[in-house]
């Protein structure tokens, strides 16, 4: 009988410590790399993303977007947007995932196109805010998804009134 109980104590503590190792494994990833899946389908668009997990309700990180062929509708030719983002999970485990408020700021080159004249350049700045959500599966996958807009900041007639920030993220958390 003692060396039934035995067995089962230690067992069970080793069980635990596995467990854990596994949850702190996750936990311990503080980076992730993620890409814009919708605009990279849709044309020649590249939005690549930094992300650090700072603590399981903050992080921090940055967007950067080359269009590749200027001929194209869309109107951005480059983009760097630095972002904070603030998380409300449902759950207390590795953090860093669920719904999401981000605030963010932008620096955008394009093209405006005029009815009345050929396309002219500008240069924005811009502040503004989005929500999303987050899912991380065990293995440090990341979908996230991602809908909001900014404000020009100054600007001539030439920027446009505002941005508009969406898209469907896939990524890896390391």
């Amino acid at each position: 009988m003692k060396k039934t109980f035995l067995f089962l104590s230690i067992f069970s503590f080793c069980i635990s410590l596995a467990q854990d190792k596994k949850h702190n494994d996750l936990e311990s990833r503080k980076h992730e790399v993620k890409f814009g899946a919708i605009k990279m389908l849709a044309g020649t668009i590249f939005e690549g993303t930094y992300e650090y997990i700072y603590s399981k309700d903050f992080t921090f990180g940055s967007s950067i977007l080359v269009n590749f062929d200027t001929r194209t509708d869309f109107n951005e030719d480059f983009s760097l947007t630095p972002f904070a983002r603030f998380y409300f999970q449902e759950t207390q485990e590795y953090g860093a995932k669920g719904f999401f408020v981000e605030g963010f700021g932008k620096y955008a080159t394009g093209r405006d196109y005029s009815i009345f004249s050929e396309a002219e350049k500008y240069n924005a700045a811009a502040l503004g805010l989005s929500l999303g959500k987050k899912w991380v599966n065990n293995s440090g996958f990341v979908l996230e998804t991602l809908i909001g807009g900014g404000r020009t900041l100054g600007g001539s007639d030439k920027t446009p009134d505002g941005f508009f920030r969406a898209d469907l993220f896939i990524g890896y958390r390391f």
